[in-house]
């Protein structure tokens, strides 16, 4: 389970808009949840695709690596900006709407990103593609929601959840391939047109979405201000989310630059690594329920935080090694940190408490950790810096007994 899969899940919950009720079965929508499913794929690799690029974006434009680090902390602030907004947008437009505004938008922000000859504007473009994205999530599981009704909802995300999942694996492969024929850029301007492309296909050919969203609650704040575990799942989840993602957007350019790995074998590691993943994620969700969310989490860390100080002390096969099993454990963290999450606060509180605690993660997780790394690498220390988030992931661990005390409903 990814974190950029569920922020919305308990946020909305239309009507099928043909029938004034969710349809009964999958089946009947099981196309309009694949096409949405696609969507979300796009939309992620479009957030994705620069990463596996970084060494040719580096030397073409005479970056160094704490530069470069920095262009995800530049998407995941426009992303998070853009999430936490995203409900004034749908409730103004509607569900459907809001995902063809965000996918024309990612196209647009995707030219800024390949037509730059700068860094102002490749930080430019990058903020962007995080302001377009960022409207898409929770538009597009209310609209899945819409779909089907709630018994089957469960398999309708998981649909939904294969698409960052396997993003992962497919940025690094698109990359690489296209790379052998065209430059960088022109692979971002490819990656525009089709997403531009995929929000008309929706306008015109996709279903569901067209109720409306609900603006930000703020007066639920107070509720989740006054709750330790809120802040405690906010910290638990962004280092969740940087042994993963942050991990994720440095490493080709790690192996790259500190490893000498020519960047097609880079980009083929990382890629073959990250198949894991799909599986482990199911795996986390069953092995919550029947060992406990609190121990899935500590486990999935602590296993994560020792295979990733490996990884940055790690040379040779035993490198390679690391590069497969660091990704794998922490897929299983993410089903029982969101079931976790789904307790916090009163019932108003908790929609909120999801997107709050995850727009956190992704601005730690995602943008903070990416451009440390980047830093550390600047200076000659690119290992130290998964080191120290291995570290930081292990000391984590102290803080899951504290979720107790403002849970409102305890595991059995």
């Amino acid at each position: 389970m990814s974190p950029q899969g569920k922020e919305a899940d308990s946020a909305d919950q239309p009507a099928s808009e043909a029938t004034g009720r969710p349809e009964a079965g999958l089946g009947p929508a099981l196309g309009a949840v694949f096409f949405i499913a696609g969507i979300f794929f796009l939309g992620f690799l479009a957030r994705t695709i620069v990463a596996p690029m970084l060494p040719a974006v580096e030397h073409d434009l005479g970056l160094g690596h704490d530069e470069s680090g920095a262009l995800f902390l530049f998407l995941s602030l426009g992303y998070v900006a853009s999430l936490l907004g995203s409900g004034l947008v749908s409730a103004r437009l509607n569900h459907r709407r809001t995902i063809i505004l965000s996918t024309l938008t990612v196209g647009a922000a995707l030219l800024i990103v390949g037509l730059s000859h700068s860094l102002a504007g490749l930080r430019l473009g990058m903020l962007a593609t995080g302001l377009a994205a960022g409207l898409y999530l929770p538009s597009g599981v209310a609209a899945l929601t819409g779909l089907v009704s709630p018994r089957h909802w469960g398999k309708t995300l998981a649909i939904h959840e294969v698409a960052p999942n396997l993003g992962f694996v497919a940025a690094p492969l698109v990359a690489e391939a296209l790379l052998a024929w065209l430059s960088w850029r022109q692979v971002v301007l490819a990656m525009a047109l089709v997403s531009a492309l995929s929000g008309l296909a929706f306008a015109r050919y996709g279903r569901g979405g067209e109720s409306r969203g609900q603006s930000p609650n703020l007066s639920a704040l107070r509720d989740l201000a006054r709750l330790p575990a809120f802040w405690v799942m906010s910290v638990l989840f962004g280092l969740g989310v940087g042994a993963s993602l942050g991990v994720y957007t440095m490493l080709p350019l790690y192996l790259v630059s500190e490893h000498a790995l020519e960047r097609p074998e880079a980009n083929l590691l990382v890629a073959l690594s990250r198949i894991s993943g799909i599986g482990m994620a199911f795996a986390g969700g069953w092995a919550s329920d029947r060992l406990g969310r609190r121990r899935v989490m500590a486990g999935a860390l602590g296993v994560s935080g020792v295979l990733t100080v490996l990884l940055g002390l790690a040379t040779g096969t035993w490198l390679k090694v690391m590069v497969f099993l660091q990704p794998a454990l922490i897929a299983c963290f993410f089903p029982a940190a969101f079931a976790t999450m789904s307790q916090l606060g009163s019932a108003r509180s908790r929609s909120l408490a999801v997107s709050l605690s995850v727009a956190a993660a992704i601005v730690l997780g995602g943008g903070l950790i990416p451009a440390g790394m980047g830093w550390l690498g600047e200076l000659g220390f690119f290992g130290a810096g998964l080191v120290a988030i291995g570290g930081l992931t292990l000391a984590s661990l102290a803080l899951v007994p504290r979720l107790d005390a403002s849970i409102s409903s305890q595991e059995g």
